[in-house]
């Protein structure tokens, strides 16, 4: 590690996703706070499930970090994405090739991001007042079940499978 990505910030990453009717209309919002700067970003899809949702919301986070080997503290309240990591669920997935394991488009895409930064997942309740999850829950919601009860025509979301709902 050089001297210059020992003196960088720590980037927090408030993540969530949402979907109307899972599967039905869905969308991500994701908060990114680093050393007082914050952005926001989402997107929303005609056709998805909320666990889809909650992983890219944090896919498009790390996508969005402009350095290698950041410190990166995600926040999501999402128990499928964080017990992946914490539980070694992913580790095993990622031996046995993906086989039978819902979203694997998505996990494929998380698993060099995760390798590229050192990321520590941290579980919060949804819906507690926490104001970066409440906003990040907000921005999914309306990117997604939101936009479409309003008319707006979203993209589909390319990955979604059907089948892969059926996956033990």
């Amino acid at each position: 590690m050089t001297e210059n990505q020992q003196a960088r910030p720590p980037i927090f990453l408030y993540t969530d996703g949402a979907a109307s009717g899972n599967p039905g209309p869905g969308g991500y919002g994701v908060v990114l706070k680093c050393d007082g700067h914050m952005k926001e970003m989402s997107e929303g899809f005609c056709l998805t499930t909320n666990n889809r949702m909650e992983l890219l919301a944090v896919i498009k986070g790390l996508e969005a970090i402009k350095w290698d080997n950041a410190e990166v503290h995600v926040y999501s309240d999402s128990s499928y994405v964080v017990k992946a990591i914490n539980e070694g669920w992913l580790e095993n997935w990622v031996r046995k090739g993906f086989a039978k394991v819902k979203n694997p488009d998505l996990w494929m895409r998380f698993v060099p991001l995760l390798r590229k930064h050192r990321v520590a997942f941290h579980w919060i309740k949804g819906h507690a007042g926490h104001p970066e999850n409440e906003r990040c829950d907000r921005l999914a919601v309306a990117a997604g079940g939101g936009a479409a009860a309003q008319g707006v025509q979203l993209p589909p979301d390319p990955g979604y499978k059907p089948e892969d709902d059926k996956l033990l």
